[in-house]
């Protein structure tokens, strides 16, 4: 099964300086009662997005078109893509993969890249690619353009965290001059302690509000033990997408279907306004179902749940 570090490790390293864009507790919390049938609104084919990686291995197998073809049939109307290399999207030139979400009444606001340059290359190219980057996902369509993973390697230190946050306040000045919106995505690393301080809050405090925005995995927050609406108040409108994904009960915290598991999704989505939230897409990193069978689960539990 390929890993987000597998498509990392394909499009090259950056420098030391910098990192690569791409990729596990949580006390269980009560499940929503918009669960129960007495809750559920009558279903209406609401706006529900899906980050591609959840299908990875079906797109290698099937290719690009046959998996959206099927995300748009469950009812799926955003996808966020991921597999930027060689200034393209899962193989195909941003104008490509846009032809193909319109043939299927898809739109993709937001995309995960990597910005393929060389340690050899320094900062400044680095800096200097993500205009480039910042150019294709913009061909797409997209209207946010997303750092998704940290290698271990580059986190190691608090020190290793403000050179980064040095970075993603350039990129989104890039970003913003091309018309594009920067933004981050965490995973439960960002919540360790290096003495008594955590890398998300560091992150939080010292990036440019406006440069950079953040998109919240609710699996990852939770399974590091935070709570997501607690920093939804911490930070109110920084949060214009989320990952919507759930959490089995017991010690392993698995992945579940969305409303499969322990996460409180009628709490969370009820501080959407706070959090500023445009546009959250199902992702369920590994599945014991196949993986179109977990997202369609996921797909219909939203799209009836009275709080969505």
């Amino acid at each position: 099964m390929k890993t987000r570090r597998d498509f990392i490790k394909a499009a090259g390293a950056l420098a030391a300086s910098s990192l690569l864009v791409s990729p596990f507790g949580c006390t269980p919390k009560k499940k929503d009662a918009a669960a129960t049938e007495g809750d559920m609104a009558a279903a209406s084919n609401k706006e529900i997005g899906l980050q591609l990686y959840t299908l990875r291995n079906e797109i290698d197998a099937e290719g690009v078109e046959a998996v959206l073809e099927k995300v748009a049939q469950i009812g799926y109307k955003w996808v966020e893509a991921y597999g930027y290399e060689g200034r393209k999207f899962l193989g195909k030139t941003p104008q490509e993969f846009k032809s193909i979400l319109g043939n299927n009444g898809l739109r993709m606001p937001s995309t995960h890249a990597v910005t393929e340059v060389s340690s050899s290359g320094g900062k400044s190219a680095i800096v200097e690619q993500m205009k480039t980057t910042a150019e294709d996902a913009l061909a797409t369509g997209a209207e946010y353009l997303v750092w998704a993973f940290l290698q271990e390697k580059d986190r190691t230190s608090l020190d290793d965290y403000k050179r980064h946050i040095e970075t993603w306040n350039q990129f989104g000045q890039e970003c913003k001059s091309a018309g594009i919106q920067f933004a981050y995505h965490n995973h439960n690393f960002e919540f360790d302690d290096f003495n008594g301080q955590k890398p998300y809050d560091m992150i939080l405090a010292n990036t440019d509000p406006e440069l950079v925005k953040f998109e919240l995995d609710l699996y990852w927050i939770s399974k590091a033990g935070f709570d997501p609406v607690e920093y939804f108040n911490k930070a109110p409108g920084r949060y214009p997408m989320w990952h919507v994904k759930d959490m089995e009960p017991g010690e392993e915290k698995f992945f579940a279907e969305v409303g499969n598991g322990t996460l409180d999704f009628a709490r969370i989505f009820a501080a959407r306004e706070t959090s500023g939230m445009q546009y959250f897409f199902v992702e369920q990193d590994g599945t014991r179902k196949t993986p179109f069978e977990s997202i369609d689960i996921s797909f219909k539990y939203l799209n009836q749940a009275a709080f969505v």
